[in-house]
Formats: structure tokens, C-alpha cells, sequence
């Protein structure tokens, strides 16, 4: 069977009306490996991937996936080829039912056999959902919640997903579910691009590694290779604190590294 997952970006140009967010942006991914995308608040990590899932449009460039131009597309047909994103703020319906939330996600699928498979393997996959399919989803605990987003995205066997700072303000243990569950996505030989603050850890799971700032790649390499040096070069002294692993400390990020109220995320 042919692998799945291979991105392209060749030149990709962004701009929120006057305002450009991404120059330039050239990368590849191989199927099966994880790219990580590190980089300060502001620096255009959550504009790339809203960029490849076709949530904003380039102004300039060009996006493949497997060979093929999805350059402009719509987000829903990006998704149908492959092309899962999971933003920031889970990405859930609140309102509705676990079971509800996984129904919605295999709509798309053929035949009612298929998308009953679909939401058993969800289940499967994220056992602790199964005790809770009934609960409204948006009074799932947060790390529960991003369970719940990930289920929804692999039920459907996306060849690759964009992953948009899945572990932010999750306590520590549920950062360790949520890696852990990415590590079972990768192992299954989804391509994963990894977008995330908590450095050593996307570090840990992923092959390769770019370092955004200010819309532009300033590092590129494999992952192994961004040691403390490139770390404290490229994104400050952040970098370089011990993470906050105490139930108490909450998200388990730096706490310089977090985001401040009002900041897009960008």
C-alpha cells in the first residue's frame, strides 16, 4: 500500500488584509513522520496551519498533499482528501453528546456500516470516552476534551493531521494522554504536523523540526539536532526552563512560554 501524508509547501505568502503573517514558507513532510512547528507567541505557527487546512487562503504559494494541488480549496474538501486539522480550543461541539461529537465526525462516510466502524474505533482507541458517550462533551474535563478531538479526527483515517497546541493549559498527566495518543497516531503511520509550545516534549515525538518567527522559518533540521543551544538561540530563555509537573502548575508549560489574554495565538 502506497504511503499516505506527503506535504508540500512551496512559497507560502499569508495576509490578514494589510497585515502579512507568513513570507515564504517553504517545507516538506514525509508520510509516517512528525514535523514539529515551534515558535514564540505571534510568530505564525497557527497561521500555518490554518493555511493547510484551508481555513485562510495564501496570497501567494502553493500547498500539495500526496502530489496533488489542494492550493485553494475549501476546508471541508481538504478534510474529505486526507487533511485533518485539530485547532486550539479542542475542537468539539460542546453542546452535544461524546457519541454525538464522533456521529458528526463520520458523517462523510459511505455507508451507515462504515460510520458505525468508524465511532466503535473511536471508542477503541480512547477507552475512557466509552464510560462518557452520553455526557455532553463540553463538560468533559479538558484533557477528556482533546481525547475527544483526536478521536474524532483518527476514527476517520486522515492521512495526516495538523495538530494546533493540543496540550495547552492541560495538567500534566492529561499532556501525557494527549502525547501518548499522537505517539499511537504516528505509530499507525499517520503524518502528524505538530504544532506546540511544550518544546521537549513535540521534540521528543517528532523527526523533523522547523522554528518560526515572525512568519518566516529561522531553524530547520531534524528534530534530534535542535539541542539546548538552538533552543535558547532561536526562542530565548524560555526554552531553557523546566517545565511546571505538578498537578498544581497546571499545563506543564514554562511559565514565560504560556499565552497571554488577548493574544491570538497566531
Amino acid at each position: 500500500m502506497t504511503a499516505r501524508g506527503a506535504l508540500a509547501v512551496d512559497a507560502a505568502e499569508v495576509c490578514y488584509g494589510q497585515t502579512q503573517a507568513l513570507f515564504g514558507i517553504s517545507l516538506e513532510v514525509r508520510p509516517g513522520t512528525v514535523l514539529a512547528v515551534l515558535g514564540a507567541n505571534g510568530a505564525g505557527k497557527s497561521t500555518l496551519g490554518r493555511a493547510l487546512s484551508g481555513l485562510v487562503p495564501l496570497k501567494k504559494g502553493r500547498v500539495t498533499l500526496d502530489g496533488e494541488d489542494i492550493t485553494g480549496w475549501a476546508a471541508h474538501r481538504i478534510r474529505r482528501a486526507g487533511l485533518a486539522y485539530i485547532p486550539e480550543g479542542r475542537g468539539i461541539f460542546p453542546g452535544l453528546s461524546v457519541v454525538d461529537n464522533l456521529k458528526m465526525a463520520v458523517r462523510q462516510l459511505d455507508s451507515k456500516g462504515s460510520r458505525q466502524a468508524a465511532t466503535d474505533r473511536a471508542f477503541e482507541m480512547f477507552q475512557v470516552l466509552g464510560s462518557r458517550r452520553r455526557q455532553r462533551a463540553g463538560s468533559l474535563s479538558g484533557g477528556e476534551q482533546q481525547m475527544l478531538a483526536l478521536a474524532r479526527t483518527l476514527c476517520v483515517n486522515p492521512a495526516l493531521i495538523v495538530a494546533d497546541e493540543m496540550s495547552l493549559g492541560l495538567a500534566p498527566r492529561m499532556v501525557d494522554a494527549v502525547f501518548a495518543s499522537l505517539e499511537r497516531a504516528r505509530d499507525a503511520g499517520i503524518t502528524i504536523v505538530l504544532i506546540e509550545q511544550f518544546v521537549h516534549r513535540a521534540l521528543g515525538l517528532a523527526d523533523e523540526c522547523i522554528i518560526l518567527n515572525r512568519g518566516m522559518i529561522s531553524w530547520r533540521g531534524p528534530a534530534a539536532a535542535a539541542g539546548e543551544e538552538v533552543l535558547a538561540q532561536y526562542l530565548g530563555e524560555a526554552a531553557r526552563l523546566v517545565p511546571d509537573t505538578s498537578e498544581a502548575g497546571g499545563s506543564g508549560y514554562p511559565p514565560t512560554a504560556g499565552r497571554r489574554p488577548g493574544e491570538d495565538g497566531t
